[in-house]
């Protein structure tokens, strides 16, 4: 999947106040730690007690009894795509939730031995076959990040289709990655599904996926399944070049620099123009090199 650059064209308190009278006080030589153990011990103070429960030890209780009480199948497609360190810590709220998370933990497992298969690391020759294989069992233990990876094989072998259900799969368990994969197979597809494509790509991008955030821009910029709309594009070019995307920092320098969905800013077109550049961006590289020449060549000039 080849991404394109730029387009040619109130609540009441929980305190109140309590009449205790005081019908026993102690005596002077009386003891006031075993009256007070008395008193802890009697049958009507345990109701009151119960009964003046604070409402933080009780929602406590409550909270716990609801996380057990949890069927798997909702837990697990909440948790489908949480990492190995995430999946570890779920597991340690109650037991209900360590018995049920065991198979996305195995699905971790084999997510590791597909990356090494499909990547030849830790001694590992590389097998795009065992990879599959690998990342299946992963996708079957109900994790979206397996799902995912398996989807990208497929599309790799030329099994679109297939790469392409896996996708949604993961989409629909609100996974960015699959949602901006499912996307772009959609803008990729013949004939092209470009109102699907925004569709997916808006999900991912608001939740974050840089990638997917790109290639909303782009969609927007050009008037892909959706109004053209130059300052929205130049907004979401922005959110994926603060989240490091380099193709999107060149785009946000072109923005500032033809005041396209932006005011004018020369700037701060040269300086996302040189973050690009930092970043290995080659066309960057060469407007950014053309900038510093000029600039050089006026200095000449004025000396």
């Amino acid at each position: 999947m080849n991404d394109r650059t730029w387009p040619h064209r109130s609540e009441t308190s929980h305190f109140s106040t309590l009449p205790f009278p005081i019908k026993n006080p102690i005596r002077k030589h009386q003891n006031p730690t075993k009256n007070h153990e008395k008193h802890e011990n009697s049958p009507s103070t345990a109701i009151c007690l119960r009964q003046f429960r604070s409402p933080a030890t009780s929602r406590r209780s409550d909270h716990h009894r609801d996380f057990a009480a949890l069927p798997n199948d909702v837990l697990t497609k909440i948790a489908a795509n949480f990492s190995l360190p995430n999946l570890q810590t779920a597991s340690l709220v109650c037991k209900a939730w360590r018995d049920g998370l065991r198979p996305l933990r195995e699905a971790m497992l084999f997510l590791r031995w597909g990356k090494r298969f499909k990547h030849g690391r830790g001694g590992v020759k590389v097998s795009m076959e065992k990879a599959l294989d690998s990342f299946l069992k992963g996708a079957a233990r109900g994790s979206t990040l397996a799902m995912v990876d398996a989807g990208l094989v497929y599309w790799e072998m030329g099994r679109k289709e297939e790469g392409v259900a896996l996708y949604r799969r993961a989409a629909e368990l609100g996974d960015p990655a699959g949602q901006c994969n499912l996307g772009i197979s959609y803008l990729q597809a013949e004939p092209p599904n470009v109102k699907e494509a925004v569709k997916w790509l808006y999900q991912a991008s608001v939740g974050g996926y840089v990638r997917a955030q790109y290639q909303l821009a782009l969609c927007l910029h050009r008037g892909i399944g959706t109004d053209q709309n130059l300052s929205e594009a130049a907004r979401w070019y922005l959110r994926a070049a603060v989240g490091g995307y380099v193709r999107a920092m060149y785009n946000v320098s072109l923005c500032y620099s033809l005041g396209k969905g932006f005011i004018q800013n020369h700037r701060q077109s040269r300086k996302w123009m040189k973050l690009a550049a930092d970043h290995g961006h080659r066309k960057a590289q060469f407007e950014h090199g053309l900038t510093l020449f000029s600039a050089n060549s006026l200095t000449v000039v004025l000396d």
